[in-house]
């Protein structure tokens, strides 16, 4: 029974944890392609902060039993920029930027209510901590620059027509690439992710909140 509840118990934390950093990182896709001009995430029901907009079901339930979710992207059609690759480049940042905005809040909100509210080792002060840190390491995680994540159309924003057409080519390769290094990382246990994205979120994490983190 102990096993069950606690399994229960960290999966809803993780859920209340993901949510809202999935959440606004989806609406600033979404929101910024809007307001760049294409009416694409709009009329798909994404310019919304309802978590429930952006769910995506294997997404929500790796939430739930796995390390590991995402929600679902957001469309967008660049066609219906005024300036495409500027359109790409500014709606591709601004979700790793809310994560790192939220990342910074949530951080500050911990450093003013440790230890002079909340004793170090209370459940609010717990979810703080994980809240602060996923913020970060989604942030980082979404700038690799390897498709499907953000960091792939941030990265070509910045190279020259001839590199921008080579590094898509490689980038033919990308996922089977990323999805080499999750698992390398969680199942062969071989800290790719970890000096890449943990240690360096954690650093991020414990900067803003003057927190120890627990990676």
């Amino acid at each position: 029974m102990g096993n069950i509840q606690g399994f229960i118990f960290g999966a809803a934390f993780r859920f209340l944890a993901l949510m809202p950093a999935l959440t606004f990182h989806e609406f600033a896709h979404a929101y910024s392609a809007y307001r760049l001009g294409d009416p694409t995430p709009k009329m798909q029901g994404r310019v919304s902060l309802n978590p429930l907009d952006h769910l995506d079901p294997l997404g929500t339930l790796m939430i739930l039993f796995a390390p590991i979710g995402w929600a679902k992207p957001v469309n967008i059609n660049p066609r219906n920029f005024r300036d495409p690759e500027k359109g790409i480049f500014i709606s591709s940042a601004m979700g790793p930027l809310s994560n790192l905005v939220q990342g910074t809040i949530w951080g500050l909100i911990l450093r003013v209510t440790t230890p002079a509210l909340l004793p170090p080792d209370s459940l609010v002060v717990i979810f703080l901590v994980w809240v602060t840190l996923i913020n970060f390491v989604l942030a980082l995680f979404n700038l690799i620059p390897l498709g499907p994540l953000d960091g792939q159309s941030v990265l070509e924003y910045f190279l020259s027509p001839q590199a921008k057409m080579k590094f898509r080519r490689l980038n033919q390769y990308a996922f089977p690439i990323l999805i080499g290094l999750i698992m390398a990382s969680f199942l062969l246990n071989i800290p790719i992710l970890q000096y890449v994205i943990i240690r360096p979120a954690s650093t991020m994490a414990e900067l803003a909140s003057g927190v120890p983190m627990p990676f």
